[in-house]
């Protein structure tokens, strides 16, 4: 693992931050949801735009990337991701407002945040692959993406308990995962200033 260079493991470290703010908060939106004022329709339907955005973003992701950079591309990703997160911490704070005539209910911005917060993981999906390979040796490339994909797993499995102990602090859920919710924005922080100031991006190539 540690000899797949530098660059591979400065983005397994963003690579994991950013999975362990996602999978601490996934794993709890459709309650969260619900908890909001969501119908049952509404949490399904959020499932399923879910699996649009991961299917859409990659390709315009790829395409920022292969014209500005992979450290200067992951950066805006991480940036638009953590944003994801803070609406999904303030969400129950604007409460119901109206818009042209249309109520808007909070958990509306739920919906919103998750098209912000996938950002890194969807719309960076070509980013990092290019990272990997750039930095790596081809004698050694399957071992680098394998590295990379092992470090976001085991966000896989850490996140759900982290969650799942933060949700403990407090008896009202609405509160609690609001926890969670917090410490995914600092993970999301954590990540984007990583990345971006520990990559070293003179080999990428940008065109």
């Amino acid at each position: 693992f540690f000899a797949v260079g530098r660059d591979v493991l400065v983005l397994s470290l963003a690579m994991f931050a950013f999975s362990l703010g996602f999978q601490m908060t996934s794993r709890f939106l459709p309650e969260y949801l619900v908890a909001l004022g969501a119908s049952g329709f509404a949490v399904g339907v959020f499932g399923t735009v879910g699996n649009v955005i991961s299917a859409l973003y990659p390709y315009p992701g790829g395409a920022v990337s292969d014209r500005i950079g992979s450290r200067y591309a992951l950066t805006l990703f991480g940036l638009v991701s953590t944003a994801g997160f803070v609406v999904w911490l303030f969400a129950p704070t604007v409460g119901t407002i109206t818009v042209a005539g249309a109520t808007i209910e909070p958990w509306v911005w739920v919906v919103v945040g998750l098209a912000l917060a996938q950002a890194w993981q969807s719309f960076g999906l070509g980013a990092t692959f290019a990272v990997v390979k750039q930095a790596t040796a081809p004698s050694r490339l399957a071992a680098g993406f394998a590295s990379t994909e092992t470090v976001r797993r085991t966000a896989f499995l850490v996140g759900p308990v982290l969650a799942a102990a933060l949700i403990g602090l407090h008896p009202a859920f609405t509160v609690s995962f609001r926890y969670v919710l917090a410490v995914a924005v600092g993970f999301g922080v954590v990540g984007t200033i990583a990345q971006h100031v520990l990559y070293d991006a003179s080999g990428d190539a940008v065109g």
